[in-house]
C-alpha cells in the first residue's frame, strides 16, 4: 500500500537534500520538478547539494535557493553546524530526503524540520515522520529504477501527473565554453560528433579498457562519417589522452586539457550527435539532453537506470558475476567489461545511429 500523502497544508519552506552522484541528481530531476508544480510560489524550495554539483542544475527553474554543504567544512560553504543552524535560522518546515544516509535524516531533524520524508533505511526510520519502504526479498533490497525510486517521494507528498522525464537545461555561458572548445578542437559543427564517455567515478570495476575506446574510435572516424569527442572527469585526463593518441586520428579529440566542469560537459554532449558510455554521471546528463546512449554495464544493474523516456542501448553480458556491485574486479579477470568487445557496441552503435538518422529524415 502506497504512503498517504504527507500533510501540506502550512508548509512554506521545503529543504531537499539532493543525491550526492551525478547521474542520481539528474535521475531526480523529474521528482524535482514535480515538486515545483506540487509547490508553487509562495512556497520556498530549497536544494541541498554537495558544491561540485551546482553547476549541473544552473539553469533550471525548481529550485528557490542551493545551500553548498562540505560535511568537510572547508569554510565556504555549510558544514553540519552551519547548515543546522541555517535550517533552524529560515524554519524549514519540510525536509525532502533523497538521500540514504542517516546523517542526511539527523540533519533534518537537528535543522528543526516540521516534517521528513525519505527511505526507511540504515536505522534512520524513526527520525522520518514519514516513511517509505524499498521493496525487498530476503531482507535484500530489489533494484529498481531509480527515477521510480524518487518519484515515489513526491508521489507521497500528493504530487502528481508524474513524468520520468529527465531534463537539464544549458547556460548561455556554458552554450559559450563549448563553442569555444569545439573550435578550438576543430570538431564539426554539422552535430555529426559522437560522444565517448570513457571514466567512472564509482570505480575502476566500470571502465572498458582504453584500448577498445580507440578501436571503436578509429571505426567511427573511417566509416561513420562522424567526429569524435572523449568526454572525460578531471581524474580522468590521462586516459582520455591515450585513447586520442592510440586512435590515431585527427577526428579523434577530447577534453582532457580543457578546464572541465559539469557546465562544460553539459554544453559539450548538447551539441554532440550521440553518446557511448559507461556506466557514469555525464552518461545520464547526455540522457537528460535528450541524446541516445549506448552505455556499457559490467558490476552494475542496467534496471537502476531504465527509463522508458530515454532512447538507451543496454549491453551487459550474461555472466554469473555481472552486476556485483564491486568497486574492483573481486575474481580479477574484470570480464564483465573486458569481454564486450570493440565490434559488438560498433554494431550497436550503427543500428543506433541508423535509428536516430531516420527519425530525424522521417520529422
Amino acid at each position: 500500500m502506497p504512503p498517504e500523502p504527507a500533510s501540506n497544508s502550512t508548509i512554506q519552506r521545503i529543504a531537499v537534500f539532493l543525491p550526492n552522484w551525478v547521474g542520481d541528481l539528474v535521475m531526480a530531476t523529474p521528482t524535482l520538478r514535480a515538486l515545483r508544480a506540487k509547490f508553487a510560489p509562495p512556497v520556498q524550495i530549497i536544494g541541498i547539494l554537495r558544491p561540485h554539483l551546482a553547476e549541473l542544475l544552473a539553469g533550471t527553474q525548481w529550485l528557490d535557493e542551493m545551500w553548498l554543504f562540505d560535511p568537510r567544512n572547508t569554510g565556504r560553504h555549510f558544514g553540519r553546524l552551519g547548515l543546522i543552524w541555517q535550517m533552524r535560522r529560515r524554519h524549514v518546515d519540510l525536509a525532502v530526503l533523497l538521500t540514504n544516509s542517516l546523517d542526511t535524516a539527523l540533519l533534518a531533524r537537528l535543522g528543526g524540520a516540521a516534517q521528513t520524508i525519505g527511505y526507511a533505511r540504515n536505522c534512520r526510520s524513526f527520525l522520518l515522520t514519514k516513511r517509505l519502504y524499498p521493496p525487498r526479498v530476503g531482507g535484500r533490497i530489489l533494484p529498481v529504477p531509480m527515477v521510480d525510486y524518487y518519484l515515489a517521494i513526491a508521489e507521497a507528498l500528493g504530487c502528481s501527473a508524474l513524468s520520468r522525464r529527465l531534463e537539464l537545461p544549458i547556460t548561455f555561458d556554458q552554450q559559450q565554453q563549448a563553442r569555444v572548445v569545439w573550435r578550438r578542437l576543430g570538431l564539426r559543427s554539422d552535430g555529426r560528433v559522437v560522444a565517448f564517455v570513457i571514466g567512472a567515478a564509482w570505480g575502476p570495476s566500470k571502465l572498458w579498457p582504453t584500448e577498445y575506446f580507440a578501436q571503436l574510435a578509429r571505426r567511427v572516424v573511417d566509416t561513420l562519417d562522424c567526429d569524435v569527442l572523449v568526454v572525460c572527469g578531471p581524474q580522468e585526463r590521462q586516459m582520455a589522452r591515450q585513447v586520442v593518441a592510440a586512435a590515431q586520428r585527427l577526428e579523434v579529440a577530447s577534453l582532457a586539457d580543457e578546464a572541465i566542469s559539469l557546465g562544460l560537459l553539459k554544453a559539450c554532449l548538447q551539441r554532440c550527435l550521440a553518446a557511448v558510455c559507461t556506466d557514469s554521471g555525464p552518461r545520464h546528463i547526455a540522457a537528460a539532453l535528450g541524446k541516445p546512449v549506448l552505455t556499457l554495464f559490467g558490476p552494475t544493474s542496467p534496471v537502476w537506470v531504465d527509463n522508458p523516456t530515454v532512447e538507451a542501448v543496454n549491453l551487459q553480458l550474461p555472466l554469473d558475476c555481472a552486476g556485483c556491485r564491486r568497486r574492483r574486479c573481486p575474481l580479477g579477470h574484470h570480464r564483465c567489461m573486458r569481454d564486450i568487445l570493440p565490434e559488438t557496441v560498433y554494431q550497436k552503435l550503427v543500428e543506433m545511429l541508423q535509428k536516430l538518422l531516420a527519425t530525424r529524415l522521417a520529422a
